[in-house]
């Protein structure tokens, strides 16, 4: 049976306390409305589309670089009036579900569940029990069971109050019985809007069969509108993540304080250490292992390489048996071959190391190519940069680099040479041959420290 699901998204969110709309938030790295997008095309929905309104202009962006509809609700009358405005979207499929942009960790499993409880016909709700429901709409059933009704917060009565299963709000309904229902909703009520949990009435009245998915884990159906809930479902997105890394044969030394704000691939016995954050798309082969306050973002990293503390990577392929750090800088481009090291203080950009080359101490290599067991003094700076535009450098195989030189690009080192510590180079190095440059030292009596123009 085709289904289309339908995302509500144009809530305003005034208690985030933001110009950031609620929807666009960020939980693991990703906006709220993006988790729940993720999840509703894992479902392959005939069409999908999103709710916008409040801050529109932040989430339509998003939606047109996926290729999702969008669909305006100008005023904000409620989620009935949310779902009217999409009735175009999903006229020609055979059932609807119901989503929305700030309940970010509903799993994909949990909707199946959902949608395949019952037939095309009838009308299914996600519901959840909270030991304090208030703010959410009771589920509502009479003496054998059967849903009645859902009553929200302030409607209900004392004795609805009492009840502890509470509406999701996430529902999977006919979808031509829908377009004929929604014209029926009324807006009497404490709030004048018109509620999607009316349709459960209404369902009741016309004789449709209504079934019912309770979730177990609450934070599956919880929603955002504080920085503070927005806060425990991070956490309790990262705990979800640290338990299936364990489960693979990751170590992690406090599971506690790792964040993964992304996709992590991962071999077996890894070892990572405390408050390491990943970022983006990374991969981690066998026998890794990570010191603490590290941050990955986007890079492979080979088997058996360990990253020393407090370093960062950022899009860049790192191979095997490689020592990165501690406070090293990975940038954009940046390709370590087998049994390479960069060490301490060390930045990289745009620069192919090659196998078993060494940048140990304090120095910055951009736009290089490097070849083999080459090894990099201290304080060596490739110098790429001519103001206006970038050049590279290229070193040979077998190169020695005297601490603190300059390298001023475009240059090349050829196999096998040497350059003396202090050296400015400006010229070719030819192979197998020292060369340095030096200057005379001398004292100026006269010179007088240049002084701050006002």
């Amino acid at each position: 049976m085709s289904l289309s699901i339908v995302v509500l998204a144009a809530g305003k969110g005034t208690r985030m306390k933001s110009t950031t709309t609620k929807v666009m938030h960020k939980l693991a790295g990703k906006a709220l409305v993006e988790h729940v997008i993720d999840v509703a095309l894992s479902l392959k929905p005939k069409s999908l589309a999103v709710v916008c309104g409040n801050g529109s202009e932040q989430v339509i962006p998003l939606l047109d670089n996926r290729n999702i509809t969008a669909v305006m609700q100008h005023q904000q009358l409620g989620t009935g009036h949310a779902v009217m405005q999409a009735v175009s979207v999903f006229e020609q499929a055979e059932q609807v579900l119901v989503l929305y942009g700030d309940v970010p960790l509903t799993q994909s499993a949990t909707l199946e569940k959902l949608i395949q409880c019952g037939d095309s016909q009838s009308l299914r709700i996600l519901t959840t029990e909270l030991a304090d429901p208030t703010g959410y709409g009771r589920i509502v059933r009479n003496t054998s069971g059967d849903v009645i009704c859902i009553t929200e917060q302030k409607d209900a009565d004392e004795a609805t109050l009492a009840i502890s299963e509470v509406n999701s709000g996430i529902m999977a309904l006919p979808a031509k019985w829908l377009i004929a229902s929604l014209n029926k909703l009324s807006n009497d009520n404490s709030q004048g809007e018109y509620y999607l949990t009316d349709m459960v009435a209404m369902a009741v009245a016309d004789g449709l069969a209504i079934n019912t998915v309770c979730c177990q884990d609450n934070a599956e159906v919880a929603g955002v509108n504080t920085r503070q809930q927005l806060a425990e479902l991070e956490r309790h997105k990262q705990q979800l993540q640290a338990q299936k890394l364990m489960a693979s044969g990751v170590t992690l030394l406090d599971p506690e304080r790792v964040d993964i704000r992304g996709t992590l691939e991962v071999g077996t016995d890894i070892i990572i250490d405390v408050n390491v954050i990943f970022e983006g798309e990374v991969t981690l082969d066998d026998n890794v292992e990570i010191g603490a306050n590290c941050i990955i973002k986007d890079s492979i990293i080979g088997q058996g390489t360990i990253i020393l503390p407090n370093s960062m990577i950022d899009s860049s392929q790192v191979g095997a048996n490689v020592n990165i750090g501690p406070f090293a800088r990975l940038r954009l481009g940046t390709v370590l071959s087998d049994n390479s090291k960069i060490g301490n203080f060390v930045e990289t950009k745009n620069a192919n190391i090659g196998q078993g080359s060494k940048v140990n101490h304090l120095s910055y290599i951009g736009d290089t190519d490097m070849g083999s067991d080459v090894n990099i003094g201290a304080g060596t700076i490739t110098c790429n940069y001519d103001g206006a535009n970038k050049h590279r450098t290229k070193i040979g195989d077998n190169v020695f680099i005297g601490s603190d030189s300059q390298l001023i690009a475009p240059i090349t080192v050829e196999d096998g040479a040497t350059i003396g510590a202090g050296t400015t180079l400006r010229k070719d190095a030819p192979a197998e041959a020292l060369t340095l440059t030096k200057t005379v030292q001398k004292t100026v009596v006269d010179w007088k420290r240049p002084v701050k123009k006002k």
